[in-house]
């Protein structure tokens, strides 16, 4: 899928804001607030529940990275997440 396509599609389910469970959360990660090596996909599946987390690792950067933002649509597909919330900006490690 193409990079442009994926992130627009990620971006729209952003917008929409809290809908309900299942929600997912986006966090970026990287040693400069410019480049994001590893994104962190927590998935709830139900309030109160705990999360579920995995980590996507890149060598450059991971919002530009067309497999990784590929991989993280596919995951919000099927969790059948209501919910998808991004952190603004780039967290340093």
């Amino acid at each position: 899928m193409n990079i442009d396509k994926s992130t627009k599609r990620i971006e729209k389910r952003v917008k929409k804001g809290f809908q309900g469970y299942p929600q997912i959360t986006l966090s970026y990660f990287g040693e400069t607030i410019d480049c994001a090596t590893s994104v962190v996909v927590g998935f709830i599946e139900q309030e109160g529940a705990p999360t579920q987390e995995q980590k996507l690792v890149s060598i450059a950067d991971a919002k530009k990275d067309e497999t990784i933002q590929t991989t993280i649509l596919k995951i919000i597909e099927r969790a059948d997440a209501k919910t998808v919330i991004e952190i603004e900006g780039i967290s340093i490690i």
